[in-house]
């Protein structure tokens, strides 16, 4: 597998940076910095794509790794950086409304990145979209804006779901039973999707919470006792099965048949 900046074939690092990516993004009337690390399967392709948004966090290691996970599955995949004009402290609450109204210029944003990935000329023309936490959020209102398959993690459900999510694109979820931030979300995201009729395995882990999937801790170190207490962070028990899941979504959805 090759890790990447997208677009520019180098070994990846924690500085990303990517000049195609900006050009597209610019061009879209969102991020001229637009940036994004791009994993590549081993082999010659083409590869079914994958888009990977994530969490309020940012784009950090764990995302970097979630994103070789999935190459390794076979898909070439793009975790885009929502941030990439300015950081997190710049630019988290300007996305969070972006989600929170379903428009803004984190919505341009990942169309672009979205496009630039059908434009390598690697894929297979079938693509995926995968978000965590705030990412998956970003991952619901997607499914249904030319994606094949979509893999929501502990994301919320939108204002109006009923019309956000109209013609969505089959849908796996994973949440945690004891995720305080969102508490009961399984069930009642499963029967939005099951009253649109929008394909969808919808599962409540009991004994995991927020961010479960992750493999370390994640945020400022001063928070994280109160992240315990709020039920976020890994749980190396649910996280194998949540994974296989995604997985074997993508899999039947993306992959030639």
């Amino acid at each position: 597998m090759a890790r990447t900046h997208a677009g520019r074939g180098k070994p990846a690092t924690r500085d990303l940076s990517n000049t195609d990516l900006g050009r597209s993004g610019a061009a879209a009337g969102g991020s001229p910095a637009l940036r994004g690390y791009l994993a590549t399967p081993q082999g010659e392709g083409p590869f079914p794509a994958v888009l990977m948004v994530h969490e309020a966090f940012g784009l950090d290691d764990i995302t970097i790794r979630h994103a070789d996970r999935m190459a390794a599955a076979g898909y070439l995949t793009l975790a885009v950086d929502l941030y990439s004009d300015g950081g997190a402290r710049r630019c988290l609450v300007a996305t969070m409304r972006a989600l929170s109204a379903g428009e803004g210029r984190a919505f341009t944003d990942l169309a672009a990145a979205r496009d630039w990935l059908r434009e390598t000329g690697r894929t297979t023309g079938k693509i995926g979209v995968i978000g965590f936490c705030m990412g998956g959020g970003f991952a619901l209102l997607l499914a249904n804006d030319g994606f094949d398959a979509a893999a929501v993690n502990y994301g919320r459900r939108p204002k109006d779901p009923g019309e956000a999510l109209a013609g969505a694109c089959p849908i796996v979820a994973n949440f945690g039973g004891r995720d305080r931030t969102l508490p009961g979300e399984a069930a009642k995201l499963a029967a939005v999707l099951d009253g649109l009729g929008v394909e969808n395995d919808v599962k409540e882990f009991p004994h995991a919470g927020h961010a479960f999937l992750n493999d370390v801790e994640t945020g400022p170190k001063v928070l994280r006792p109160l992240m315990r207490v709020m039920g976020i962070g890994p749980d190396p028990e649910s996280a194998p099965e949540a994974w296989q899941r995604i997985e074997d979504h993508f899999a039947k959805h993306l992959n030639p048949s």
